[in-house]
């Protein structure tokens, strides 16, 4: 049975703020365009670190897209979500009334990068004098409280925390906010940055991170078969997300439709995948389910794939069991050996790569795909783009915890 214009969530307004540009059409092209944003670390003195290489935003001013006295008092994540808004909301231009514009946003770590500097400038000085704006600058749900602010928003407001699903849930969220009537419209952010010190030391002694470090172009390199770890990256996404009532009603420039959604938990293990994929599995199956589209109507997957040796391999194990020989058919491409993983925002993101695959007819390619790994065998679109028809997208988002998210977006018709 067909559902009803109400039923159905479209999306029609976007923003980025990535390492390879800040806006959603410099994002792309340089995407599409096969070029990277992974360079040496500037933001922190990195030198005795194992992992001295990043995708760090570059030229980003926070005070083009806020007000100056705002900057000292927001943490860098929390700036990426105000850019990546402010151009989301600038593209759709949404009507709802503010008790009926929401917001939900997803970050893994906040304001990390704020937290351990604080803690350094303690530890060095002795003194215990810090800003008085400290505390909202750790907090996650501040993003989602300043965008409220900002624009007046009085509906649901919420923050999502599942590591680097985050932002893929709040997508999802979104649509359950608008599926149960409790907004009219709703803005789902992901914003990360993680760069720092502590992180970078940390994620390195889990041996988690790249250490090419005398190539950072050449670092992220997802299911090649010389990959050792995954970016670190940094940025934010945002989508506007509506009915298919509203959207028609006010003639709204319509990007696509969402048509499925679903969350799972592996419930095997803190950090590493589940070894048959069985989360992931029932994740895609169920989004697949809730799309009321069988395996067969998925033309492009943007994988999770980070560049490690186990998420690669299992996610690719995981892909071929929910699609069989249709795997084979697939684009599948991720798009993290260009931006670096950008852990909470990547889920927002990737779906915009997703939604311009659909409008361009364009699947972007995974870099660094020299050296093929017998355990990971699908068309990986590597290192240059494929022009495809894309009707239907699949954007995978996996965890720490166990978490699994996946997306369907389809072309508006």
């Amino acid at each position: 049975m067909a559902k009803e214009p109400k039923d159905r969530i479209v999306i029609t307004g976007m923003g980025a703020v990535t390492p390879l540009g800040i806006g959603v059409q410099e994002y792309w092209n340089r995407l599409k365009n096969g070029e990277t944003g992974v360079a040496p670390i500037t933001r922190f003195d990195a030198s005795g670190l194992p992992a001295q290489i990043a995708a760090e935003v570059k030229d980003f001013e926070p005070a083009d897209y806020m007000p100056r006295k705002l900057v000292g008092q927001t943490d860098i994540f929390m700036q990426f979500a105000l850019a990546a808004a402010a151009e989301a909301l600038e593209d759709a231009k949404p009507d709802a009334a503010p008790e009926r514009m929401g917001v939900v946003l997803g970050t893994a770590l906040g304001g990390i990068a704020t937290t351990t500097a604080a803690q350094e400038q303690v530890t060095k000085s002795g003194s215990f004098r810090v800003s008085p704006h400290l505390v909202p600058k750790m907090l996650g749900n501040i993003a989602a409280g300043y965008i409220g602010i900002t624009y007046g928003f009085k509906g649901p407001s919420l923050t999502l925390s599942t590591a680097c699903s985050s932002s893929a849930d709040a997508v999802g969220m979104a649509s359950m906010l608008l599926r149960s009537g409790q907004a009219d419209a709703v803005l789902a952010v992901g914003a990360e940055s993680i760069l720092c010190q502590l992180m970078d030391a940390g994620l390195s002694t889990a041996r988690a991170l790249s250490t090419r470090n005398e190539a950072p172009e050449k670092a992220s390199r997802p299911f090649d078969l010389n990959r050792d770890g995954f970016v670190m990256g940094e940025g934010g996404g945002a989508l506007v997300l509506e009915t298919l009532e509203s959207a028609l009603r006010r003639g709204a420039d319509i990007k696509a439709e969402l048509l499925g959604y679903a969350n799972s938990n592996d419930a095997y293990h803190v950090t590493s995948p589940e070894p048959e994929g069985r989360g992931a599995i029932l994740c895609m199956q169920n989004a697949l389910q809730q799309a009321g589209i069988g395996p067969s109507a998925i033309d492009y997957i943007n994988a999770h794939a980070t560049s490690t040796k186990l998420g690669d391999q299992i996610e690719t194990k995981a892909i071929k069991a929910v699609f069989g020989e249709r795997a084979y058919k697939l684009a599948v491409s991720s798009t993290k050996g260009a931006t670096g993983h950008l852990m909470g925002a990547g889920g927002v993101t990737e779906l915009i790569a997703c939604i311009q695959a659909i409008r361009e007819g364009v699947v972007p390619p995974t870099l660094n795909y020299d050296t093929p790994d017998p355990e990971c065998d699908l068309n990986y679109v590597p290192n240059q783009a494929q022009e495809r028809e894309v009707n239907v997208a699949m954007s995978n988002s996996f965890g720490f915890g166990g978490q699994n998210a996946s997306l369907i977006v389809g072309k508006f018709i």
